[in-house]
């Protein structure tokens, strides 16, 4: 498998064998991932006190694992380090659909955290290493692709296979198909491992040691531009991506009356959006500067918001092509996102500390994605539907502020 990128700067066939890994592997995690704390609760029988050890137990060990894991990527074992994510993520799933009390459940949750932290740490080092620098823009955003579209993938199949047969036994089943899923990212992770420890060493070139370049995490927050970039890391959570997986639907539902099936449509369109136009989006905004695409990220969101907002006033339809908007616009933002944040942190963090990087990335995800559905929630539920969505449109403004100070800063 040659893992090298083409001299134009196309990925060679290792990414694209690893993306092939990560859309089954998001496949797999999709089937389950809507369904955890009710199958802790109630089919496990631990209530919500049960479903609620787990989570907690996997925040705090993707917390920690991403912290050590991204020194351990530093010194070059970046796919090592995912390959260990990868195959704690295949033994959480399969421990969590044999499991029958608390503590394989706490145990699992556990190692759910270690996997998702370690693979975090490590992802955007095994990219970079495998796509030349012209090609990594494209690259992130097909990398953001495969996980949202195996997500959605994986939780239609779930939901087809529950209709289908009888859901208590069908359930831990669907673990053990996750589990199973994850497989093959864990060996094409392994496989990157073992070829670039194989590869000869280039001769000495006068280079100064990389080891020199590498820095802390202190000193990495010192630096503006990655303090303002974490910070934009955790509002486009809270604000943006957690706010269309949670406070939109009851938008939808709950305050404009649209059925369940409606609801699922402009989830479709969303990931339909993102399949079709991830390569003619991701050409145009290679035109730009990365720090003026990541501002074009939350200016989609405002309008995708307002989008929102003026549907609530209108039906038939004006309704739907508002809410085809609505789903249109949020997923060119989030194509704007994907290629151009991560290049920000490769350029921020410099290639000896893109694990420290990454880790901080992910610690500012976890930050956003636990304050912003409760957040969103609440604020929806006080204000009512028109206002709800003026409000979502407020977090992406607050977004785009921080956006254009990293701009500023980036200069």
């Amino acid at each position: 498998m040659s893992g090298a990128g083409q001299p134009d700067g196309r990925p060679g066939t290792g990414f694209h064998g690893l993306m092939a890994a990560l859309l089954a592997s998001s496949a797999g995690i999709g089937l389950v991932f809507p369904l955890t704390s009710i199958y802790i609760s109630d089919r496990l029988g631990l209530g919500a006190t049960g479903a609620g050890t787990y989570f907690v137990a996997m925040a705090a060990a993707g917390c920690a694992a991403a912290v050590l894991g991204g020194p351990r990527a530093d010194r070059g074992s970046a796919a090592a380090v995912g390959a260990v994510g990868t195959t704690s993520l295949v033994l959480s799933y399969a421990l969590l659909g044999a499991a029958g009390g608390s503590l394989p459940v706490t145990a699992s949750g556990l190692l759910a955290g270690v996997g998702y932290g370690l693979q975090y740490a490590a992802i955007t080092g095994v990219v970079t290493a495998l796509v030349p620098a012209a090609g990594q823009r494209r690259a992130f955003v097909l990398r953001h692709v495969m996980t949202n579209a195996g997500m959605g993938l994986g939780a239609t199949g779930g939901g087809l296979l529950l209709a289908a047969g009888r859901p208590a036994g069908t359930l831990p089943w669907l673990y053990e198909a996750a589990a199973a899923a994850s497989v093959p990212l864990a060996v094409l992770f392994l496989l990157v491992h073992r070829r670039r420890r194989a590869a000869p060493a280039a001769p000495d070139s006068g280079a100064a040691d990389p080891a020199a370049d590498r820095q802390g995490y202190r000193t990495l927050l010192r630096s503006r531009p990655i303090a303002l970039l974490m910070l934009a890391q955790a509002l486009f959570a809270t604000a943006g991506f957690t706010q269309i997986e949670a406070t939109v639907p009851l938008l939808l539902h709950h305050g404009m009356g649209i059925g369940l099936a409606g609801v699922s449509a402009v989830t479709a369109g969303n990931a339909l959006v993102l399949l079709l136009l991830q390569h003619p989006v991701a050409r145009r905004l290679e035109g730009l500067a990365e720090e003026a695409a990541l501002i074009a990220a939350p200016l989609l969101w405002c309008a995708a918001f307002g989008a929102g907002a003026l549907a609530t006033a209108t039906d038939g339809t004006a309704r739907t092509a508002l809410l085809a908007a609505f789903a249109a616009l949020f997923a060119i933002g989030e194509i704007a996102y994907s290629s151009a944040f991560f290049p920000l942190l490769v350029r921020f963090s410099g290639p000896a500390s893109l694990g420290r990087g990454s880790a901080l990335s992910s610690l500012a995800w976890s930050t956003g994605t636990a304050v912003g559905p409760p957040l969103g929630i609440a604020v929806v539920t006080a204000t009512g539907t028109g206002t709800g969505w003026l409000a979502l449109a407020a977090g992406a403004a607050a977004v785009l502020a921080v956006t254009l100070l990293l701009h500023r800063a980036a200069r």
